[in-house]
């Protein structure tokens, strides 16, 4: 995992560029066990800022939409984290037949002491909150989850607004236009000026109340993870400026994305 450490350390840090990523509940994270995590999906960025935190305190394998694994380096990245490429369910008419298949890996994983990453919705939300829906993906693994393994639930606030997200254009970014402009914001902001994103991640056990959910079934397995990531009430849209000489904060501004 020793590689891993380093490049999370080095990514982190040019995230901080940007974000300003607060942890709550890292206490849990000494627990060794086999670990699910379900994080909720506000933004495209939200993998990256997640897996560098995480790898701070545990090894996980991320499950990466199939398309970041045709982005030249992004793929190399994937490839050392050990990510698990999935089909894009957003455009893929499969669903069945694919999460199928891909439960079992996951399942397997954690028999065998792995952690992974997994996000429940599988899409970016579309609002301040976020919607679970129909996915069944999160909920077949709970529902089969190896008797020693647990689950952890992330609480992802501060990006809905995000030029990441889909809170301008109701449309999920194209991930490397979008990164090019995070990297030529940096650069006019003279690297230390970056207006900064407060980012708050909360874990928490929720493995007694995914298990008893998923029993029930896949409705209200799902209504019991949106409620978690929901409990904080509908989150606004936060438009932060990009540009440090640019007067105003937030909301409305022509330079904000």
């Amino acid at each position: 995992m020793g590689y891993k450490k380093v490049l999370a350390a080095f990514y982190r840090g040019v995230l901080s560029s940007r974000y300003r990523v607060r942890l709550e509940g890292t206490g849990i994270l000494a627990d060794r066990r086999a670990t699910l995590f379900l994080p909720n999906h506000q933004a495209s960025v939200d993998p990256q800022i997640v897996c560098s935190q995480l790898l701070r305190y545990v090894d996980v394998s991320p499950l990466v939409t199939e398309g970041y694994f045709k982005i030249p380096v992004v793929a190399q990245v994937l490839h050392l984290m050990n990510a698990v490429r999935v089909p894009d369910l957003e455009k893929s008419r499969r669903e069945v037949n694919i999460v199928a298949g891909l439960n079992r890996v996951v399942v397997d994983a954690l028999a065998s002491g792995h952690n992974v990453l997994l996000y429940p919705a599988g899409q970016l939300t579309n609002s301040g909150l976020e919607h679970v829906g129909n996915k069944q993906g999160a909920w077949q693994v709970c529902n089969q989850l190896p008797g020693d393994a647990r689950v952890v639930g992330m609480r992802i606030r501060g990006l809905w607004g995000s030029m990441w997200s889909r809170a301008r254009t109701g449309r999920s970014p194209n991930f490397a236009w979008t990164y090019l402009k995070g990297i030529f914001y940096v650069l006019t902001n003279l690297l230390f000026f970056v207006p900064k994103r407060d980012v708050t991640i909360i874990f928490e056990d929720i493995t007694d109340g995914a298990v008893h959910y998923a029993a029930e079934g896949r409705q209200p397995f799902n209504r019991f993870l949106e409620s978690f990531y929901n409990a904080p009430g509908e989150e606004q849209p936060l438009f932060l400026k990009h540009f440090f000489y640019v007067r105003g904060r937030q909301h409305g501004s022509s330079s904000e994305l």
